[in-house]
């Protein structure tokens, strides 16, 4: 990863709303975007909105479960440093 990527990386991630979303993720593997809306409280198109930014950046997949669209983590070297940092604060 280069520095221009991971600045965009790091921009994406340093919103609170977007942290929570990938702190829920991260404890159920994978997970529904209404199933994330309800457990924070947050409208479906909210969650929608940050979820495709987090995809665009490369650290969540959709993943398509009938009518459904649910999201798991990337597994990469720098989304399994993401989870250790941000769990460690939760």
């Amino acid at each position: 990863m280069h520095l221009n990527e991971l600045a965009g990386v790091l921009k994406t991630t340093g919103d609170e709303n977007r942290l929570k979303i990938l702190c829920t993720i991260f404890d159920a593997k994978k997970v529904c975007v209404s199933d994330i809306a309800s457990t924070l409280h947050l409208s479906v198109a909210i969650v929608s909105h940050h979820l495709q930014t987090l995809s665009q950046q490369g650290l969540v997949t959709p993943v398509r479960e009938g009518k459904n669209v649910c999201y798991e983590l990337q597994k990469t070297p720098f989304v399994a440093d993401l989870k250790k940092f941000v769990c460690k604060y939760r």
